[in-house]
């Protein structure tokens, strides 16, 4: 897709390369004072319309925020970014990118989906941390789905992954301070419970096949 290609060139040859880099992400918020925190929900939001993958992001807001604070302002930053990749993909890279991903199975899922039954599979995608984030967000943006089920169901649906992503952030720092280590453990199992989701959702028939 153009927005992983252009999301990766920027990596590599510019200074977005931090957003992939924890250490570079810690000291850089650390330094930001005030401005943190809209700094922080910025990078999400770039990272998003870039296709540039948020775990590290959401794992040093962990570090730098503690859990609940780090959780807000991920789950804010990534429900903005989905927005925003949602209308580049409807409004400007349509045409573009109806050519390379028009036949994908989960376009032709959703044209007979109705908004509630829309909620619902987007809610079960995003409740699914192995679905690819960013690739779903301008999939969704081909769609007839409306911004309200498309952005609540988005809100919603990342809390749990954020979370356990943000606590791994938290219990990860510790760690390397020289704290228990029991804390980081818990949270990796948490993160493998969760990614047991899709086998889950596929049994009750709440995902594509």
């Amino acid at each position: 897709m153009i927005g992983v290609g252009v999301g990766l060139g920027l990596v590599l040859h510019t200074p977005l390369g931090a957003l992939l880099d924890y250490h570079a992400l810690v000291h850089g918020l650390n330094h930001l004072g005030p401005w943190a925190v809209l700094l922080f929900i910025a990078g999400h939001i770039l990272a998003a319309v870039l296709s540039i993958p948020g775990t590290v992001l959401v794992i040093a807001g962990g570090a730098m925020f503690g859990v609940l604070w780090g959780t807000v302002w991920s789950v804010m930053g990534a429900t903005l970014g989905a927005i925003a990749a949602f209308w580049v993909a409807r409004y400007l890279l349509r045409d573009s990118l109806m050519r390379r991903v028009g036949q994908h199975k989960l376009l032709t899922w959703f044209d007979r989906l109705s908004d509630r039954q829309a909620l619902s599979c987007v809610l079960a995608l995003r409740l699914t941390p192995i679905s690819p984030f960013c690739l779903v967000n301008f999939l969704l943006g081909l769609t007839p789905l409306s911004l309200k089920p498309y952005a609540f169901g988005t809100l919603i649906g990342i809390i749990p992954g954020t979370l356990a992503y943000t606590w791994l952030g938290v219990t990860g720092h510790t760690a390397l301070e020289g704290g228990s280590l029991r804390p980081f453990i818990a949270a990796l199992v948490a993160l493998a419970g969760l990614s047991l989701l899709p086998l889950w959702m596929q049994r009750r028939g709440s995902a594509p096949r």
